[in-house]
């Protein structure tokens, strides 16, 4: 017991949560610019446009099955070699974009194709361009049904930026590290701390989703 208590002192609590707020940090600005461009490219990608569809998805499905940490590792490493070399936490959100963003892309993809042909079609026939169609008709229909599938992806994201460490990105993972590596006794008490604010951070994104869900399905 007598460990718990040291472990929680005031400065490794205060530590910890620096580290969290750079979880948080990275994962926020991971998960808003990989939906932008995830978005993006799921729409070309399903609007099948000559040549560039093609080209988008061999780069979707490429870098969706490559490991993340590999993507870290040349985000950090390799980049440099080619004349740009970015800061610890630009490299991770730089990473975490670029492999969220094909993850969503192939979200969104799916989502259009879920929604029923006949709604195109329909604003095809009140006058609505393919593209007008698209935006206004097709893809709020598969926003909706691609919520629960977008927030599993945007919790693994938040997970998934503990592999940031490798690259000694001072996020929370790291910052408990450094608490139990000072004194041993303290590794179950940062796990068991780790895992409580994981699930604070996860859960909210759970309960942001329900709530849109439910907005949404009142419109």
């Amino acid at each position: 017991m007598q460990n718990f208590i040291d472990a929680y002192s005031w400065i490794n609590i205060r530590y910890l949560l620096q580290g969290l707020w750079v979880t948080v940090e990275v994962s926020v600005a991971s998960i808003i610019l990989s939906y932008i461009f995830g978005t993006i490219l799921g729409i070309i990608r399903y609007a099948n446009i000559k040549y560039v569809s093609a080209i988008v998805g061999f780069i979707i499905d490429l870098i969706r099955n490559l490991p993340l940490l590999l993507i870290i590792f040349f985000t950090y490493f390799g980049l440099p070699n080619l004349g740009f070399k970015p800061a610890i936490i630009e490299a991770a959100i730089l990473a975490m974009t670029v492999f969220e963003s094909m993850m969503i892309a192939e979200i969104v993809r799916s989502g259009i194709v879920a929604v029923d042909s006949g709604q195109m079609e329909g604003a095809l026939s009140n006058g609505l361009s393919y593209w007008q169609g698209l935006r206004i008709v097709i893809l709020p229909q598969a926003m909706k049904n691609m919520i629960p599938a977008l927030v599993s992806q945007f919790i693994s994201l938040v997970k998934d930026t503990s592999l940031a460490t490798i690259i000694v990105l001072p996020e929370m993972m790291y910052h408990a590290q450094i608490i139990y590596g000072q004194n041993t006794n303290y590794i179950i008490p940062m796990f068991i701390a780790l895992a409580v604010l994981y699930f604070i951070v996860c859960y909210a994104l759970s309960l942001l989703a329900k709530y849109l869900d439910k907005r949404m399905s009142y419109r």
